[in-house]
């Protein structure tokens, strides 16, 4: 047996649950995902989404509709006569012309422990929070954002120290498998529902630039999180003074240090620095046009000696 399964995705956060699917055996009947958009060094050339990408290796049909206010798009997806939809980072509202356009409607693979963290951002918005644990939750998609029922949760530790892009890697994977398992008990008539709790609701908003410079300011606790949380992209940010001139430099990974000091004052020769109380130690940072390096190798570059000022 196998499900007839519209798949809807585009980042490479959707891409395992797509192969696992194909893999399991099902029938992907389509393929939707965002429209190929300007890319490469000087944004001229259009770039096709990885999920695009990955359907067309697997030989399946792609769609890539802007959206599904045209009446044909409607028909068309349900002239599919899919069993289910499966939505994994797809980027674009559903209407209920197409959640409904299914046997068994669409079920979104979600990465939080809902109702906490609905929409977004819900990785980043996670470990600048300081949580402790997340997970990928499997849920029936309705016509509110990330409130409907969920089917299928896994929960995943997050690390002191873990940052965005890592743990993005991780839930990419638990959350293919997580959806592959829903489809088997969807297949068997034995995927329970249940509705998410009305207390404990919080919403992931969409990362602003305006938010990633770090304060240092803020108690160390809060920067470490706040570094972490925006790394690897967009990454948080400080301005150093180089050469008479204010040059921005992205941190990508820290810890927790011992050290008291003004705000933003290099208290030792390795990246120590003092926050509103406590201090961070910046052990990747990225100066803008140059590559990621581990601090040791960014000192030798750019030598920082304790009582530097970071802004």
């Amino acid at each position: 047996m196998s499900l007839r399964i519209i798949f809807m995705g585009t980042p490479e956060f959707s891409v395992p649950t797509l192969r696992l699917l194909v893999d399991a055996g099902h029938r992907i009947v389509a393929v939707y995902t965002q429209p190929p958009r300007p890319g490469g060094r000087r944004g001229l050339d259009l770039q096709k989404s990885p999920v695009h990408q990955a359907a067309e290796l697997l030989g399946l049909p792609v769609f890539t509709p802007v959206n599904f206010k045209d009446p044909e798009e409607r028909e068309r997806f349900r002239g599919l006569k899919a069993d289910v939809g499966v939505v994994v980072a797809y980027g674009l509202l559903l209407p209920e012309a197409i959640l409904n356009g299914t046997r068994d409607g669409c079920y979104n693979g979600h990465a939080s422990l809902l109702p906490r963290w609905r929409g977004a951002a819900p990785i980043q918005r996670a470990i600048m929070a300081g949580d402790t644990k997340t997970g990928m939750m499997v849920m029936k998609m309705d016509k509110g954002l990330d409130t409907g029922a969920v089917a299928l949760t896994r929960e995943v530790e997050i690390g002191p120290n873990m940052t965005a892009g890592e743990l993005h890697d991780r839930l990419m994977h638990v959350g293919a498998k997580a959806m592959a398992e829903a489809m088997v008990k969807l297949e068997m008539n034995d995927l329970p529902l249940t509705p998410q709790p009305e207390e404990g609701v919080l919403y992931a908003a969409k990362i602003d630039k305006a938010e990633t410079r770090i304060d240092f300011s803020r108690n160390a606790g809060d920067v470490h999180n706040h570094i972490r949380g925006l790394a690897p992209f967009p990454g948080a940010w400080f301005e150093l003074e180089v050469g008479g001139k204010p040059e921005r430099v992205k941190v990508l990974a820290s810890e927790l240090a011992e050290g008291q000091g003004a705000a933003g004052q290099l208290l030792t020769d390795d990246l120590v620095v003092a926050c509103g109380s406590g201090a961070v130690r910046l052990t990747r940072l990225q100066k803008a046009g140059g590559k990621p390096l581990a601090a040791a190798d960014f000192l030798r570059g750019t030598p920082l000696a304790a009582g530097t000022r970071l802004s």
